[in-house]
């Protein structure tokens, strides 16, 4: 493994803590402001305070249509994203959106395969499913009886369909980029994805009386512009080509367990025995899919 590869990893363990603490901060401001708002304020917050950067250090000239299109395609996804978690915590817990996220190496898998040709290994194909299992282990803190208990409500529905979205974001990321700077990559999907969100804010959102909006809103907002859209795309923008859409996507898997530290830190007991089978499990499905590269259609 080269430098650059295992710098990508390192970045790729800062983007899932930062993931991680937006699911309790999305869930804290979520009732205040229509989701669509608030997505639309994250994004454009985030593109606003990169375009300055990305300007002096590489230059911020018209892509033109065709390069606009391609940020277009490649930001759909992470809009719908952000956007579905927004809406989804709404009605379901931070517990269950940390599970269905899970699912999103699976999907990539299956996207990756379809529109790059791309094939996993065998030992990868059985980390996918072990992986799962672990995360859901440790979000149930290994109660069968909760986990049969899960009901698939309105909000599991939304995020699960988010996840989908997400799951395609890596593979059109590798399939559309054309050997341009990462950061103006990054600039261009916020800037269009806050296009997009804005179109959808004129059709559908309601009115915002702006001075009833708490305090902590605006703080939420900042934070989740800053620290988990604007840095965590730069991340994954840059450590798709390095490592591929699919191990960059495996580290989902340790979203749960990130997800029960921040709670810990934020006073919750230690989760119970029962949990660590899952943990073992998690860090065995995470570090195989990092040993193991994607292999090409036709390839050995």
């Amino acid at each position: 493994m080269n430098t650059p590869e295992i710098r990508a990893h390192g970045l790729m363990i800062m983007a899932s803590v930062l993931i991680a603490t937006s699911f309790p901060v999305g869930a804290a401001i979520t009732n205040d402001l229509d989701a669509i708002v608030l997505t639309l304020l994250r994004f454009s917050l985030a593109a606003l305070l990169f375009a300055p950067l990305v300007a002096w250090r590489y230059g911020l000239p018209w892509p033109g249509w065709r390069g606009l299109i391609r940020y277009s395609i490649i930001s759909v996804f992470m809009v719908g994203f952000f956007w579905g978690m927004f809406v989804a915590l709404r009605y379901t817990s931070v517990l269950n959106t940390a599970t269905i996220f899970t699912l999103a190496p699976a999907i990539t898998a299956i996207v990756s395969a379809v529109l790059l040709r791309e094939r996993l290994a065998g030992a990868a194909k059985l980390a996918l499913p072990v992986g799962i299992v672990g995360a859901v282990w440790v979000v149930f803190r290994g109660d069968l009886n909760a986990l049969l208990a899960l009901d698939l409500g309105k909000g599991d529905a939304i995020f699960l369909a988010a996840i989908i979205s997400f799951g395609c974001y890596p593979a059109a990321l590798k399939l559309l980029l054309r050997g341009e700077p990462m950061a103006r990559v990054t600039f261009w999907t916020l800037a269009t994805g806050a296009g997009w969100l804005l179109l959808l804010s004129l059709i559908n959102a309601a009115p915002v009386v702006w001075a009833d909006i708490p305090m902590k809103v605006y703080g939420g907002i900042a934070y989740l512009a800053v620290f988990t859209t604007l840095i965590t795309f730069f991340i994954y923008q840059n450590s798709v080509p390095l490592i591929g859409p699919t191990r960059v996507m495996s580290y989902t898997y340790l979203n749960p367990a990130l997800v029960l530290i921040i709670g810990l830190a934020f006073g919750e007991p230690l989760p119970p025995l029962e949990t660590y089978p899952g943990l073992v499990l998690i860090i065995g499905a995470t570090f195989i899919l990092q040993r193991t590269r994607n292999v090409p259609a036709g390839g050995n």
